[in-house]
């Protein structure tokens, strides 16, 4: 069948990556910002000594200094944070909350920053101003006045810094909970807790050098060209010196394919462009680890060949020996593993198989990457797992241009949990906090993501605190997650700009306008950096570019301070002291947290330092004292038993993804470049065989209806069926629109991920089936 597109807001993209596209599209976010000549200024500063750390994803940078260190989508974040438009008083009195509620999430972020404090007036449905004394007083009102410290939910973004997530941490366990849900929960928890299994650190262990001296790159489960564009730079090179990419996805994205350097004039004047990849293997949703499992199976079968024949072996015998436990039992779990299991759940054939596995043990040095096409199924913490039992196989961790990348996503997201965002806190932290501050630390787990809106729905949690992000909209099970913040009794959102969260109100409700990345921060002491880590544990100092917005204002220490004196006094610390200068902060950290020692006079080295990894380092901090193997079984079936309970059969598997228009939440536009989308976002992209063997045609409009057997009805109504060049037996459409399909129970397994990449469903005629227009 053709794939000719019908609705023609839908036309196949044939360029590469970046390139021209990049730039036009950098220039026009640039105009749109309404202060073009001041965002320039900024973006030339953004990840360079002495300016700011880029507000959108935690890709790393070479030290060095550079001359632009900046992607189109770290563009897009700049101007869209550093833009001239206002959301102020006058605003929030033209539009009731209800009113607000009736826009889509695009509309309400680009109505422009947050400049005072609100509170929601529900006699007349509108915010209205509150001073930041009246505001700081409410909150502690509130918290002081629950039964338990425990009633109440501190979420956290990827966005904040170091030292605000620091902050917030000691707040939050001297007032006497764990309960961190953080938007780590939503995407690498299962990074976190595999890795910290098998090799004793839920962070990478490579670093950006790394990528220089590696062999082969394989990339599992990601779209670096829209979500880590820095990316695609290193693996261009990689492929230009001889090295392998493979890529493992199920959509054969642009970004993986061909890239054009926006700095490189020849190649932009000839409109050249490189591959950016040497092989590319299109698994099935959720089979990665069977395909895993199969390569691991072929260099077994190697193994033993070469041992039968006297040859050099495929394993590294001397590594597994001094360094790991566990590989005899995995070795007769690879074994047991049938061959038609692992072709019928990949969605591969033994030769493409085959083909990867002679990739890896051609490679001396490997490194594995991924992302959220692994960390949100139910079975993503064995499927890291045996990426790591892969790599230990050969050696492959612990040494120069070899190793374990998880690619993270928003840019501090690794450095809130090194700060103690943590709702299961390792025992070494508390006693560290308790040695240095004086008072009882909690010690109960406490609520990650999943587990606060089940109990804000169950009314046991009251008071909701938001350090950023867009908690109703990044969640699964969106009618449940707002009927949750609706049943406190207040909730507060910290942000930068207007969000659906801000519209999910409790019974009281804040609105904390909070400096971002790029706006200066002012503090008693003077001009203040903050710090963030990327994903390759390198920490680094921002500063602010920007006069902010409005002298309304405050930084996110300087709210978290303002909040924790107002509820707790000056206990454990002098609050405002700490904010008065940021060294102060940085002196606590340096105080209480593995590799600090020295913070402030580290932190003055041009392009930060590195924290460290004890896996990169062949230490073992695991309960073995080793880097373990682990022996998992493939899953009998990756569709849940509550999707098999309904009696229906699924349509199709549908992932969840972002366009190239987007970060997070966060919508710039309604464009999707690389996908050939413009101008709208309820679409669905599935194989035009699927779409007429369900007895539909490309164009049509239909509901997406989850299936999950609750008695819960989950559906979306009126997307358009674009034809598309995706395996059969999946679809896949942009999250936040299609996060209600994703059931609340529906969470990896050790993980509590969202399984945003694996959502059973069915399709349904829409109402008005017509063609658009």
């Amino acid at each position: 069948m053709s794939l000719q597109p019908v609705d023609p807001r839908y036309k196949p993209y044939k360029g590469a990556a970046a390139g021209w596209g990049a730039l036009k599209s950098v220039t026009r976010f640039w105009l749109d910002s309404k202060q073009p000549f001041k965002n320039l200024r900024a973006l030339l500063k953004t990840n360079q000594n002495g300016g700011f750390d880029c507000p959108g994803c935690a890709w790393g940078d070479s030290p060095e200094d550079g001359r632009i260190k900046f992607c189109e989508n770290g563009a897009k974040a700049v101007n869209w944070e550093a833009t001239k438009r206002r959301v102020d008083a006058a605003f929030f009195a033209r539009y009731s909350v209800t009113q607000l509620r009736e826009q889509s999430d695009y509309w309400l972020e680009y109505q422009g920053r947050l400049t005072q404090p609100m509170r929601y007036d529900r006699a007349s449905d509108h915010y209205v101003p509150v001073s930041w004394d009246e505001a700081f007083s409410l909150v502690a009102r509130h918290l002081n006045a629950l039964e338990s410290p425990h009633q109440a939910e501190f979420y956290t973004s990827g966005r904040a810094s170091n030292e605000a997530a620091y902050l917030y941490q000691l707040f939050v366990r001297a007032f006497g909970t764990n309960n961190f849900p953080d938007c780590s929960n939503m995407c690498h928890e299962a990074s976190g807790v595999g890795l910290g299994l098998s090799v004793g650190v839920g962070k990478g262990s490579v670093t950006f050098h790394d990528f220089e001296h590696a062999d082969a790159i394989f990339v599992f489960g990601q779209n670096p060209g829209t979500n880590h564009p820095r990316m695609l730079e290193p693996l261009r090179e990689a492929v230009k010196r001889g090295a392998q990419v493979v890529c493992f996805n199920p959509l054969k994205e642009r970004g993986l394919e061909r890239f054009q350097h926006p700095q490189h004039a020849l190649e932009m004047l000839s409109n050249g462009s490189r591959p950016l990849n040497t092989a590319f293997f299109r698994p099935a949703l959720g089979g990665d680890m069977a395909a895993l499992r199969g390569m691991a199976k072929f260099l077994l079968q190697w193994e033993r060949e070469a041992r039968a024949q006297g040859a050099d072996p495929v394993f590294d015998h001397a590594f597994i020996a001094e360094h790991t436990d566990g590989v005899e039992a995995y070795l007769a779990e690879v074994d047991a593993t049938p061959w038609a299991q692992i072709q019928q759940q990949s969605g591969l054939d033994l030769a493409e198989i085959e083909t990867a596995a002679r990739l890896y043990r051609n490679a001396d040095k490997v490194i594995i990457c991924w992302a959220m096409g692994i960390t949100q199924h139910r079975h993503s913490v064995p499927t890291i797992q045996e990426i790591v039992n892969l790599q230990l196989l050969r050696g492959n961790v612990g040494r120069p241009g070899a190793g374990l990348c998880p690619v993270r996503g928003h840019s501090n997201v690794q450095g809130d949990r090194t700060m103690g965002i943590n709702d299961r806190p390792p025992a070494a932290l508390l006693d560290a906090l308790e040695g240095r501050f004086g008072f009882k630390v909690p010690r109960q787990d406490g609520h990650n993501t999943v587990e606060a809106i089940n109990a804000m729905l169950r009314g046991e949690a009251r008071v909701f605190i938001g350090l950023g992000g867009n908690f109703a909209q990044a969640t699964p099970d969106s009618a449940r997650t707002h009927a949750a913040l609706g049943n406190c009794a207040l909730t507060v959102q910290i942000s930068t700009k207007l969000n659906r969260s801000h519209l999910t109100v409790g019974e009281d409700a804040l609105i904390l306008p909070c400096l971002g990345r790029t706006d200066i921060d002012r503090q008693a002491e003077g001009p203040q950096a903050v710090t963030v880590e990327d994903s390759f544990s390198m920490i680094h100092a921002s500063y602010g570019q920007l006069e902010p917005s409005s002298r309304e204002m405050r930084s996110e220490p300087a709210i978290i301070a303002g909040i924790a004196k107002a509820t707790l006094g000056d206990h454990p610390v002098d609050w405002e002291a700490l904010v008065a200068h940021y060294d102060r902060i940085r002196e606590l950290i340096a105080d209480t947290i593995p590799g600090f020692a020295d913070f402030n006079a580290r932190l003055r080295n041009p392009g930060g330092f590195y924290l460290g990894n004890s896996a990169s380092a062949r230490r073992w901090d695991t309960a073995s004292g080793r880097a373990n193997f682990a022996a998992h079984r493939l899953p009998d079936d990756l569709v849940h038993e509550k999707v098999r309970s309904t009696g229906q059969e699924p349509h199709l598997i549908l992932q969840t993804l972002r366009s190239h228009d987007q970060y997070n939440t966060t919508i710039y536009g309604l464009d999707d470049r690389y996908r050939g989308v413009r101008g709208q976002r309820e679409v669905v992209f599935a194989n035009e065989a699927d779409i007429r063997r369900l007895g539909f045609e490309p164009g049509q409009k239909v509901d997406l209806v989850g299936l999950w057997d609750d008695g819960v009805e989950r559906r979306v109504a009126g997307f358009s069926l674009l034809a598309f060049d995706i395996p059969a037996g999946q679809a896949a459409a942009y999250y936040p629109e299609t996060n209600p399909l994703v059931p609340l129970e529906s969470y990896g397994d050790g993980s509590y991920t969202p399984t945003s990449k694996f959502v059973a469903i069915r399709l349904e005629a829409a109402r008005d089936s017509g063609r658009i227009l």
